[in-house]
């Protein structure tokens, strides 16, 4: 998003179990039969398989935990709320009452998957429309591809001429358009990595700023961006009264 009239950016923003040495025979211990354990060998064995189960726990990362991945999402909207409430820009100070804090859906994990970019070779420069009538030039860096929701999906990444190569726009529409999020879409800002893996993350999210400041030029999702499924995470309208 940029203002109108000036450049300006898409977006702001064990133990180990131990093993001894016993007879092969059973023993008996109060009544209960002990089986044999194995000789040497068996028993050498035993250590080694449980020492390596022990460094595969050891090793593997923890499960993510999502109640610090909401609280996380949290603070970052709390931190948008607070920096937009501090000026008129990009929301006017006379709106802030209208639009702050910003409306969100409630923070969803199962609306943050990974995701890979399926590279476009294609130098076209794409003319996207924008709020404003005025075209900004994109070219299209390759094709976001996840699954949401048990449904396979994707968007195209973007990235605009004149700006950092490594910033990837995505803009995209989904059903809950012009009802519950803004008529013209959302956006997501990624960066592009080596390793090709993204973090596709909805509620991250967001409205553009013409939504909130008619001076601001916004670029409008290209049709092969529009998803035929409702998304509800990430930032959404104000609720009519």
């Amino acid at each position: 998003m940029r203002q109108v009239g000036r450049v300006g950016q898409v977006g702001r923003v064990g133990q180990v179990g131990r093993v001894g040495l016993v007879g092969r025979t059973s023993r008996r211990f109060a009544g209960f039969s002990l089986p044999a354990l194995p000789g040497l060998p068996g028993l050498l064995a035993l250590v080694a398989l449980a020492a390596a189960l022990a460094i595969t726990s050891a090793c593997s990362p923890a499960p993510p935990d999502e109640r610090d991945y909401a609280t996380k999402i949290a603070a970052a909207r709390a931190a948008k709320d607070a920096d937009f409430a501090r000026g008129d820009d990009p929301i006017p100070a006379s709106r802030h009452a209208e639009f702050l804090p910003l409306a969100y859906f409630a923070i969803d994990p199962d609306y943050n998957v990974p995701g890979t970019i399926k590279p476009i070779d294609d130098k076209t420069v794409y003319e996207m429309p924008t709020s404003t009538g005025a075209n900004r030039k994109m070219r299209r860096v390759g094709s976001l591809e996840f699954t949401l929701k048990g449904q396979p999906l994707k968007l195209t990444a973007f990235n605009e001429l004149g700006t950092d190569p490594s910033s990837l726009f995505v803009a995209f529409g989904d059903l809950t358009n012009a009802t519950e999020t803004y008529a013209a879409g959302r956006f997501m800002d990624l960066t592009r990595n080596t390793t090709g893996i993204y973090e596709v993350d909805f509620n991250r999210s967001y409205i553009p700023y013409c939504y909130y400041n008619p001076t601001y030029e916004c670029p409008l999702p290209p049709s092969e961006n529009r998803l035929k499924i409702p998304v509800r995470a990430g930032e959404r309208m104000k609720k009519s009264n």
